[in-house]
């Protein structure tokens, strides 16, 4: 039951009705969706521990790879058998215990837009569905406007100095799972094997 949750709460994670925020007290919209554009389009690379939270209560630990533009590692602690995977405009789902690969189009998850060459949250297909302040941190709600059907993607951010600190994802069924990242490293250099599940030695590596 444990590993049924968790498998529902990743893929929600990545495969996720539009999340509607508050529209706190931010001044200057456009200088703040700016600042937020050039963050993201400056990362390149980021290490992370994380914890997910499904709304349900079921959570699990891990370590997370985000390799920019197209590529995301989130390796789980055990006992939790998954590991999730973007490369090659693909996302893999594999359970290591029932060695059970499933893969879904990176292009079909709002967890993708974190992954594009360049976001831009002022043109282009993705439209701003909120934008506030709350306990401090800096939240970006987004969705493609030719698909909120899809999902949407909320963006949290510390603002002295801007860093990505979480993101919350709600899926069709309105479920939320939410991520948060923990002893933050960027601009770090990453392996690319921990990337390519095409390559045989893939499924032997594992990120510490």
């Amino acid at each position: 039951m444990f590993r049924r949750t968790l498998l529902a709460s990743a893929a929600a994670a990545l495969a996720v009705p539009s999340l509607a925020l508050a529209q706190g007290a931010v001044g200057n919209r456009a200088a703040v969706l700016a600042r937020v554009e050039a963050y993201m389009n400056s990362l390149s690379t980021l290490r992370a521990r994380f914890l997910q939270v499904a709304q349900n209560g079921g959570s699990a630990e891990g370590t997370a790879l985000i390799w920019r533009p197209g590529r995301m590692r989130f390796e789980y602690d055990p006992p939790v058998p998954l590991m999730l995977v973007a490369s090659d405009g693909q996302f893999l789902h594999y359970d290591k215990q029932l060695r059970e690969p499933s893969i879904v189009p990176v292009s079909s998850t709002p967890l993708g837009f974190l992954l594009r060459p360049r976001i831009s949250l002022t043109s282009g297909d993705l439209e701003v569905i909120g934008l506030d302040r709350v306990g401090g941190l800096l939240r970006v709600g987004m969705r493609r406007k030719a698909a909120p059907a899809e999902g949407s993607l909320t963006l949290v951010f510390a603002e002295e100095p801007m860093e990505l600190r979480q993101w919350i994802v709600v899926d069709a069924q309105g479920q939320q799972t939410r991520v948060t990242l923990t002893e933050i490293q960027t601009g770090v250099r990453f392996d690319p094997l921990v990337f390519s599940f095409n390559d045989p030695r893939f499924f032997e590596t594992q990120v510490r």
